[in-house]
């Protein structure tokens, strides 16, 4: 404890006891001359004295720590990855274990490979600087210009302009390597062209920072495009080029027209002026001169990002490819579920289709609580990595179908199907056909709707059960559906039935002929 802290607590106490002793004898002496005018007023007064005094004493301890105020209980935070290249990390290993079950050799293959770069990035650790625009913004005379004035190593280009040819480059102050990759032109009109406006804008995704080369004011279309690039975080920096074709006040006035157009996207030091490959110029004499490109403002600005914000971009990029890298991969994933949920819910509709037409039930909507949409949940929730019990399938078999009746979904759906059948079946039992058909088409409801449950990790949604089933209703009793579904629940339980039922006849005369035949 600090000597004045100890000088004042010490001159506190022989103060409170002095007060203390001089206040006891003048509140006596007080009370007692108030008493005898009223008694009343006495004890209020020695009463607020008390009070007075407690609260002095009060103060005295809570400032020499004597006395601690209880602290409100604050709420941990949930922990998150305190650096944006561990978050990648983790985000690369949950790619890992969903690419495992991704069936598709090609695509998990893919997947991998493209991780691994990932992972290389994260131990070397380049910065990767993308040069983007059409092609006839000159970004390869912005290249060249730019490595023309970078003092240091250049290693030889990788690749060519086609393919986005690459350049390693050493900046000083800067202790990462520097890929500078050109890329090729885009917006470019042909099925070549769209080939390399594809490559050119995966390359600028995997930027660290993209240098947008234009010409002039942007066109609609470049406008989208850096838009979009700037959209999902790419650091960009947007490069005037050509400006030794404008006069000094069009250059200032196209830039400013730049920077108010991307207030938002662009930072307004970010939009700069260069001349990449400025137009030799004749002197009188006859003498024609190069001038020197003119890019060491970009060079400044470009070092000035790369050396405040380097550590960063890198980081932020990994965790950007990581990210895309495992939406895609989960992408991958969910499609393969789909079709293999798909197949579930197709067979055990005609499954139970073929069990109520062979054998009819009094009620269509009894098929809601039966062992076959309860095996449906089951195997569907297995296709998502989750293991259910019969008890548990049937309780949401039996769940969805109390919704399909109250919302008149079963009624409907024999409704709709008793039309179309009027027009595609003539048979004796028609009531067995509607009753397996509508049985498989309730059960494709509730299969596809139990899909879309185990998709969301078993949660229905903000509407609950009731909306997921109502769209998925909708989408089945389109004219085009039942058309197709009426022509397969031919094949798969009219066909059938009726070779059924013409066996059981047959059978049924083979044993009234051998009742009636007389015995020898």
């Amino acid at each position: 404890m600090r000597l004045s802290r100890l000088l004042v607590i010490i001159l506190g106490i022989v103060l409170i006891l002095g007060m203390s002793l001089w206040l006891v004898d003048s509140l006596m002496r007080l009370y007692w001359q108030i008493s005898y005018i009223n008694s009343f007023l006495a004890g209020l007064l020695l009463l607020l004295l008390i009070v007075l005094f407690g609260l002095l004493i009060f103060a005295f301890l809570y400032y020499a720590n004597l006395v601690r105020m209880p602290k409100r209980l604050q709420r941990v935070p949930p922990e998150v990855p305190q650096i944006k290249a561990e978050a990648a990390e983790k985000n690369l290993k949950a790619l890992q274990q969903q690419v495992a079950q991704i069936q598709d050799e090609v695509a998990k293959q893919a997947l991998l490979t493209r991780s691994r770069e990932i992972e290389a990035s994260l131990s070397r650790g380049d910065l990767r600087v993308v040069v983007f625009g059409t092609g006839s913004a000159g970004k390869t005379s912005l290249v060249n210009a730019l490595i023309g004035r970078i003092v240091g190593r250049v290693g030889a280009p990788m690749g060519t302009t086609d393919e986005g040819a690459t350049y390693r480059l050493q900046l000083r102050g800067l202790e990462r390597d520097i890929l500078i990759t050109d890329t090729p032109g885009i917006l470019e009109a042909g099925g070549p062209g769209s080939d390399r406006d594809t490559l050119a804008r995966q390359l600028a995704v995997e930027a660290d920072l993209l240098l947008f080369v234009a010409d002039n004011d942007l066109r609609r279309s470049e406008f989208d495009a850096l838009e979009a690039l700037a959209r999902i975080g790419k650091r960009s920096l947007l490069v005037l080029n050509k400006t030794d074709l404008l006069t000094d006040a069009d250059r200032e006035l196209i830039l400013a027209q730049l920077r108010e157009r991307l207030r938002g996207l662009v930072s307004p030091e970010d939009v700069v002026a260069a001349s990449a490959n400025p137009q030799a110029v004749a002197l009188p004499n006859g003498t024609v001169v190069e001038p020197d490109p003119e890019v060491v403002t970009l060079l400044k600005r470009m070092a000035g990002v790369l050396r405040q914000e380097g550590e960063d971009l890198v980081a932020d990029n990994i965790l950007l490819q990581s990210q895309r890298l495992g939406e895609e991969a989960r992408g991958l994933l969910d499609a393969q579920r789909r079709r293999d949920a798909d197949a579930v819910v197709d067979r055990f509709q005609w499954v139970s289709a073929g069990v109520v037409a062979m054998t009819p039930l009094p009620m269509v909507d009894m098929l809601g609580a039966a062992a076959v949409n309860a095996q449906m949940v089951v195997e569907i929730g297995k296709v998502y990595g989750c293991e259910l019990n019969m008890d548990r399938g049937r309780e949401l078999a039996l769940s969805l179908a109390k919704t399909l009746t109250s919302l008149g979904i079963i009624k409907g759906a024999v409704q709709i199907l008793t039309t179309a059948l009027e027009f595609n079946v003539a048979t004796i039992a028609f009531s067995r056909v509607i009753q397996g058909v509508s049985a498989a088409y309730l059960t494709r409801i509730a299969g596809r709707s139990f899909v879309e449950y185990f998709r969301q990790d078993q949660d229905w949604g903000d509407g609950g059960m009731t909306e997921v089933v109502q769209r998925q209703f909708q989408l089945t009793r389109k004219d085009e559906f039942v058309k197709g579904f009426v022509q397969q629940a031919i094949a798969k339980v009219v066909t059938p039935l009726k070779e059924t039922l013409q066996d059981e006849g047959r059978e049924q005369e083979r044993a009234e002929l051998e009742r009636i035949q007389p015995r020898d």
